[in-house]
Protein backbone atom coordinates (compact mmCIF):
# COMPACT_ATOMS: atom_id res chain seq x y z
CA UNK A 1 0.00 0.00 0.00
CA UNK A 2 2.79 2.37 0.70
CA UNK A 3 4.32 1.57 -2.71
CA UNK A 4 1.27 2.22 -4.21
CA UNK A 5 1.24 5.95 -2.23
CA UNK A 6 4.50 6.77 -3.01
CA UNK A 7 3.89 6.08 -6.85
CA UNK A 8 0.77 8.15 -6.85
CA UNK A 9 2.27 10.79 -5.28
CA UNK A 10 5.31 10.97 -7.44
CA UNK A 11 3.25 10.17 -10.78
CA UNK A 12 0.83 13.60 -9.41
CA UNK A 13 4.65 15.33 -8.77
CA UNK A 14 5.75 14.40 -12.48
CA UNK A 15 2.71 15.80 -13.86
CA UNK A 16 2.20 19.27 -11.99
CA UNK A 17 5.83 19.85 -12.99
CA UNK A 18 4.64 19.08 -16.47
CA UNK A 19 1.36 20.65 -16.82
CA UNK A 20 1.92 23.98 -14.86
CA UNK A 21 3.64 26.55 -17.41
CA UNK A 22 6.00 28.68 -15.30
CA UNK A 23 4.60 31.60 -14.47
CA UNK A 24 5.24 34.84 -16.61
CA UNK A 25 7.59 37.75 -14.93
CA UNK A 26 6.57 39.01 -11.41
CA UNK A 27 4.71 42.38 -11.32
CA UNK A 28 7.25 44.74 -9.67
CA UNK A 29 5.60 46.23 -6.42
CA UNK A 30 7.56 48.76 -4.28
CA UNK A 31 9.36 47.90 -1.02
CA UNK A 32 7.18 48.39 1.97
CA UNK A 33 8.03 51.11 4.77
CA UNK A 34 8.37 49.73 7.94
CA UNK A 35 5.35 50.71 9.91
CA UNK A 36 4.94 52.09 13.68
CA UNK A 37 4.71 49.29 16.15
CA UNK A 38 2.12 48.36 17.79
CA UNK A 39 -1.79 47.90 17.14
CA UNK A 40 -2.50 51.38 16.80
CA UNK A 41 -4.32 53.39 13.59
CA UNK A 42 -1.20 55.49 13.02
CA UNK A 43 0.30 51.80 11.93
CA UNK A 44 -3.22 50.64 9.44
CA UNK A 45 -2.53 54.03 7.87
CA UNK A 46 1.32 53.30 7.34
CA UNK A 47 0.45 49.69 6.17
CA UNK A 48 -2.39 51.47 3.46
CA UNK A 49 -0.27 53.97 2.12
CA UNK A 50 1.74 50.87 1.21
CA UNK A 51 -1.01 49.58 -0.56
CA UNK A 52 -2.15 51.97 -2.18
CA UNK A 53 1.55 52.51 -3.81
CA UNK A 54 1.52 49.11 -4.68
CA UNK A 55 -1.83 49.22 -6.28
CA UNK A 56 -0.72 52.64 -8.43
CA UNK A 57 2.56 50.67 -9.77
CA UNK A 58 -0.14 47.13 -10.50
CA UNK A 59 -2.08 49.32 -12.67
CA UNK A 60 1.16 51.16 -14.23
CA UNK A 61 1.94 47.62 -15.64
CA UNK A 62 -1.44 46.47 -16.86
CA UNK A 63 -2.24 44.20 -14.11
CA UNK A 64 -5.48 45.87 -14.02
CA UNK A 65 -6.80 42.75 -11.66
CA UNK A 66 -4.68 43.14 -9.10
CA UNK A 67 -4.91 46.78 -8.81
CA UNK A 68 -8.43 46.45 -8.33
CA UNK A 69 -8.14 43.81 -5.82
CA UNK A 70 -4.99 46.55 -4.04
CA UNK A 71 -7.61 49.79 -4.33
CA UNK A 72 -10.14 47.59 -2.44
CA UNK A 73 -7.70 46.48 -0.09
CA UNK A 74 -6.83 50.03 0.72
CA UNK A 75 -10.30 51.08 1.35
CA UNK A 76 -9.99 53.52 4.58
CA UNK A 77 -13.15 50.81 6.75
CA UNK A 78 -10.10 48.05 6.34
CA UNK A 79 -7.23 47.51 8.97
CA UNK A 80 -4.15 45.37 7.91
CA UNK A 81 -1.10 44.53 10.59
CA UNK A 82 1.18 44.41 7.42
CA UNK A 83 1.27 44.41 3.79
CA UNK A 84 4.35 43.08 0.86
CA UNK A 85 3.32 43.53 -2.27
CA UNK A 86 6.34 41.67 -3.72
CA UNK A 87 6.46 37.97 -4.35
CA UNK A 88 2.85 37.46 -4.86
CA UNK A 89 2.17 39.28 -2.09
CA UNK A 90 1.53 39.09 1.97
CA UNK A 91 -0.65 40.58 4.44
CA UNK A 92 -2.53 40.24 7.53
CA UNK A 93 -5.77 42.06 8.08
CA UNK A 94 -7.90 42.49 11.21
CA UNK A 95 -11.30 41.98 11.73
CA UNK A 96 -12.52 43.44 15.17
CA UNK A 97 -10.43 45.17 17.85
CA UNK A 98 -7.15 43.67 18.68
CA UNK A 99 -6.52 46.31 21.15
CA UNK A 100 -9.30 45.26 23.71
CA UNK A 101 -9.97 41.64 21.84
CA UNK A 102 -9.78 39.01 24.59
CA UNK A 103 -9.59 36.23 22.15
CA UNK A 104 -7.59 36.43 18.51
CA UNK A 105 -8.43 34.10 15.65
CA UNK A 106 -5.63 33.76 13.06
CA UNK A 107 -6.35 32.29 9.74
CA UNK A 108 -3.64 30.85 7.99
CA UNK A 109 -5.12 29.77 4.50
CA UNK A 110 -3.41 26.86 1.98
CA UNK A 111 -2.86 26.53 -2.00
CA UNK A 112 -4.36 29.09 -4.66
CA UNK A 113 -4.95 32.12 -2.14
CA UNK A 114 -3.28 35.46 -3.31
CA UNK A 115 -4.80 39.17 -3.60
CA UNK A 116 -6.54 38.04 -6.72
CA UNK A 117 -8.51 35.45 -4.76
CA UNK A 118 -8.25 37.30 -1.85
CA UNK A 119 -12.13 37.65 -1.39
CA UNK A 120 -12.70 33.90 -0.77
CA UNK A 121 -10.27 34.00 2.56
CA UNK A 122 -11.82 37.44 3.63
CA UNK A 123 -15.22 35.81 2.95
CA UNK A 124 -14.57 33.12 5.58
CA UNK A 125 -12.95 35.64 7.84
CA UNK A 126 -15.87 37.79 7.85
CA UNK A 127 -17.74 34.96 8.50
CA UNK A 128 -16.11 33.29 11.46
CA UNK A 129 -16.11 37.13 13.14
CA UNK A 130 -19.78 37.45 12.78
CA UNK A 131 -19.93 33.82 14.45
CA UNK A 132 -17.69 34.54 17.49
CA UNK A 133 -19.10 38.47 18.16
CA UNK A 134 -17.47 41.68 19.40
CA UNK A 135 -14.94 40.55 21.88
CA UNK A 136 -13.18 38.25 19.44
CA UNK A 137 -10.61 39.61 16.67
CA UNK A 138 -10.00 37.84 13.61
CA UNK A 139 -6.89 38.13 11.67
CA UNK A 140 -6.81 37.22 8.15
CA UNK A 141 -2.96 35.93 7.62
CA UNK A 142 -1.65 36.08 3.98
CA UNK A 143 1.87 35.54 5.49
CA UNK A 144 3.25 33.37 2.52
CA UNK A 145 3.61 32.57 -1.71
CA UNK A 146 0.96 29.72 -1.25
CA UNK A 147 1.32 27.22 -4.20
CA UNK A 148 -0.98 26.07 -6.65
CA UNK A 149 -3.45 23.11 -6.15
CA UNK A 150 -1.52 21.53 -9.30
CA UNK A 151 1.97 22.89 -9.14
CA UNK A 152 5.12 20.66 -7.90
CA UNK A 153 5.14 22.98 -4.71
CA UNK A 154 2.20 21.65 -3.02
CA UNK A 155 3.75 18.08 -2.84
CA UNK A 156 6.52 19.42 -0.40
CA UNK A 157 6.56 21.46 3.01
CA UNK A 158 9.51 23.78 1.47
CA UNK A 159 6.65 26.76 1.54
CA UNK A 160 5.13 25.73 4.42
CA UNK A 161 8.81 26.19 5.94
CA UNK A 162 9.17 29.62 4.65
CA UNK A 163 6.13 30.80 6.15
CA UNK A 164 6.91 29.57 9.68
CA UNK A 165 9.23 33.03 10.69
CA UNK A 166 6.43 35.30 9.59
CA UNK A 167 3.72 33.37 11.45
CA UNK A 168 5.53 32.46 14.80
CA UNK A 169 6.71 36.16 15.16
CA UNK A 170 2.68 37.11 14.72
CA UNK A 171 1.97 34.97 17.60
CA UNK A 172 4.68 36.42 19.63
CA UNK A 173 3.06 39.92 18.42
CA UNK A 174 -0.54 39.14 19.39
CA UNK A 175 0.08 36.92 22.62
CA UNK A 176 -0.05 33.66 22.20
CA UNK A 177 -2.27 32.55 25.23
CA UNK A 178 -5.17 34.70 23.34
CA UNK A 179 -4.45 33.23 19.47
CA UNK A 180 -6.17 30.03 18.28
CA UNK A 181 -4.38 29.18 14.75
CA UNK A 182 -7.12 28.19 12.46
CA UNK A 183 -5.30 26.07 9.30
CA UNK A 184 -6.91 24.85 6.44
CA UNK A 185 -6.04 22.54 3.68
CA UNK A 186 -1.87 23.10 2.56
CA UNK A 187 -2.29 25.97 5.88
CA UNK A 188 -2.37 23.15 7.97
CA UNK A 189 1.06 22.17 6.88
CA UNK A 190 2.31 25.36 7.61
CA UNK A 191 0.99 25.43 11.58
CA UNK A 192 2.52 22.18 11.55
CA UNK A 193 6.32 22.77 11.04
CA UNK A 194 5.46 26.09 13.01
CA UNK A 195 4.11 24.43 15.71
CA UNK A 196 7.43 23.74 17.93
CA UNK A 197 7.95 27.82 18.33
CA UNK A 198 4.55 28.85 18.42
CA UNK A 199 4.90 29.31 22.59
CA UNK A 200 1.70 29.33 24.46
CA UNK A 201 -1.08 29.39 22.00
CA UNK A 202 -4.56 28.83 22.70
CA UNK A 203 -5.36 26.17 20.24
CA UNK A 204 -4.39 25.02 17.13
CA UNK A 205 -7.13 23.64 14.38
CA UNK A 206 -6.35 21.89 11.04
CA UNK A 207 -9.79 21.64 8.79
CA UNK A 208 -9.38 20.33 5.31
CA UNK A 209 -5.70 19.67 6.11
CA UNK A 210 -3.44 18.22 3.75
CA UNK A 211 -1.20 16.99 6.03
CA UNK A 212 0.85 18.36 9.55
CA UNK A 213 4.25 18.47 8.11
CA UNK A 214 5.01 15.60 10.40
CA UNK A 215 5.24 11.74 10.50
CA UNK A 216 4.49 12.15 14.06
CA UNK A 217 2.43 13.97 16.78
CA UNK A 218 2.31 17.86 16.31
CA UNK A 219 5.12 18.51 18.90
CA UNK A 220 3.05 21.65 21.04
CA UNK A 221 1.72 21.45 24.29
CA UNK A 222 -1.29 23.71 22.92
CA UNK A 223 -4.97 21.71 22.27
CA UNK A 224 -4.65 20.56 18.45
CA UNK A 225 -7.92 20.24 17.20
CA UNK A 226 -8.53 18.32 13.41
CA UNK A 227 -11.76 18.03 11.11
CA UNK A 228 -12.58 16.97 7.48
CA UNK A 229 -16.11 17.10 6.29
CA UNK A 230 -17.15 13.99 4.96
CA UNK A 231 -17.64 15.57 1.06
CA UNK A 232 -13.80 16.92 0.97
CA UNK A 233 -11.99 15.29 -1.99
CA UNK A 234 -8.61 16.29 0.01
CA UNK A 235 -9.34 12.58 1.48
CA UNK A 236 -8.21 11.23 -1.17
CA UNK A 237 -4.47 12.81 -0.84
CA UNK A 238 -2.13 10.26 0.08
CA UNK A 239 -0.82 11.57 3.97
CA UNK A 240 3.01 10.59 3.44
CA UNK A 241 6.64 11.73 3.49
CA UNK A 242 9.59 10.22 2.43
CA UNK A 243 13.05 11.55 0.77
CA UNK A 244 14.17 11.25 -2.16
CA UNK A 245 17.79 12.27 -3.69
CA UNK A 246 16.35 15.87 -4.56
CA UNK A 247 14.62 16.03 -1.42
CA UNK A 248 11.54 15.44 1.25
CA UNK A 249 8.25 14.43 -0.46
CA UNK A 250 4.64 14.64 0.70
CA UNK A 251 3.27 16.17 3.37
CA UNK A 252 2.89 13.98 6.47
CA UNK A 253 0.50 12.58 8.76
CA UNK A 254 -3.13 13.09 7.83
CA UNK A 255 -4.52 15.45 10.67
CA UNK A 256 -7.07 13.60 11.39
CA UNK A 257 -5.50 10.18 12.13
CA UNK A 258 -4.54 8.71 15.04
CA UNK A 259 -0.87 9.70 14.98
CA UNK A 260 -1.39 13.44 14.88
CA UNK A 261 -2.45 13.51 17.98
CA UNK A 262 -4.93 15.46 17.16
CA UNK A 263 -8.96 15.38 18.88
CA UNK A 264 -11.47 15.03 16.29
CA UNK A 265 -14.44 17.39 15.88
CA UNK A 266 -17.29 17.40 13.53
CA UNK A 267 -17.00 19.22 10.16
CA UNK A 268 -20.32 17.71 8.42
CA UNK A 269 -20.99 16.98 4.69
CA UNK A 270 -19.44 20.28 3.14
CA UNK A 271 -16.51 20.38 0.50
CA UNK A 272 -12.93 21.25 0.60
CA UNK A 273 -14.15 25.24 0.74
CA UNK A 274 -17.42 25.18 3.22
CA UNK A 275 -16.07 24.54 6.33
CA UNK A 276 -16.81 28.50 7.23
CA UNK A 277 -19.72 28.83 5.19
CA UNK A 278 -22.23 30.67 7.24
CA UNK A 279 -24.80 28.49 9.47
CA UNK A 280 -22.21 25.01 8.99
CA UNK A 281 -21.94 22.45 11.57
CA UNK A 282 -18.43 23.34 11.11
CA UNK A 283 -18.26 26.90 11.31
CA UNK A 284 -20.03 26.66 14.63
CA UNK A 285 -17.72 23.98 16.17
CA UNK A 286 -14.54 26.31 14.90
CA UNK A 287 -16.11 29.23 16.51
CA UNK A 288 -17.06 27.12 19.74
CA UNK A 289 -13.20 25.94 20.03
CA UNK A 290 -11.95 29.64 19.93
CA UNK A 291 -14.14 30.49 22.38
CA UNK A 292 -12.83 27.85 24.58
CA UNK A 293 -16.21 25.85 24.59
CA UNK A 294 -16.48 22.20 23.35
CA UNK A 295 -17.54 21.62 19.95
CA UNK A 296 -19.31 18.57 18.79
CA UNK A 297 -17.13 15.43 18.26
CA UNK A 298 -17.29 13.25 15.20
CA UNK A 299 -18.67 10.02 15.14
CA UNK A 300 -16.24 7.10 13.90
CA UNK A 301 -16.68 6.94 9.63
CA UNK A 302 -18.08 4.34 7.92
CA UNK A 303 -16.49 3.40 4.11
CA UNK A 304 -19.94 4.35 2.88
CA UNK A 305 -19.67 7.58 4.35
CA UNK A 306 -16.26 8.23 4.25
CA UNK A 307 -16.17 8.25 0.79
CA UNK A 308 -15.86 11.37 -1.74
CA UNK A 309 -15.62 12.81 -4.73
CA UNK A 310 -11.86 13.50 -5.50
CA UNK A 311 -11.23 15.77 -8.73
CA UNK A 312 -10.43 14.61 -11.63
CA UNK A 313 -6.71 12.76 -11.84
CA UNK A 314 -6.85 12.07 -7.78
CA UNK A 315 -7.11 8.37 -6.88
CA UNK A 316 -10.78 8.02 -5.38
CA UNK A 317 -10.28 7.72 -1.15
CA UNK A 318 -10.85 4.95 0.76
CA UNK A 319 -12.20 5.41 3.89
CA UNK A 320 -9.77 7.79 5.69
CA UNK A 321 -7.86 6.74 9.28
CA UNK A 322 -10.45 6.77 12.67
CA UNK A 323 -9.37 8.67 14.93
CA UNK A 324 -9.10 9.86 18.89
CA UNK A 325 -12.84 10.35 18.81
CA UNK A 326 -14.86 10.38 21.65
CA UNK A 327 -18.80 9.62 21.13
CA UNK A 328 -20.88 11.67 19.76
CA UNK A 329 -24.15 13.04 20.94
CA UNK A 330 -27.67 11.58 19.28
CA UNK A 331 -27.38 12.83 15.63
CA UNK A 332 -24.87 14.08 15.07
CA UNK A 333 -23.54 11.07 12.80
CA UNK A 334 -26.61 12.24 10.64
CA UNK A 335 -24.82 15.30 10.63
CA UNK A 336 -21.58 14.72 9.88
Amino acid sequence: MLSLLRRSLLAGLVSASVAVPLSGSEVPAPAPVPPPEGLTEARYAAVRRDILAAGRMAAGHGQTGRAGALLAMADPARRFLSFDGRDGGRSAEVFGDLATAGRVAVLVPGADTGFERYRRLRADALALRHELGERVAVVAWLGYKTPRTFEAAVLTTARADGAVPGLQALVRELGPARVSLLCHSYGAVVCGRAAPGLGGVAGIVLYGGAGTGTTGPLRTSAPVWAARGSGDWIAAVPHVRFRLPFGDLGLGQDPVSPGSGARVFAAGDGGHSDYLRPGSLSLRNIAAIVSGATPVSAPVPTPERAAVSAPEGVPAAGSPPSARRTSAPEGAARRA
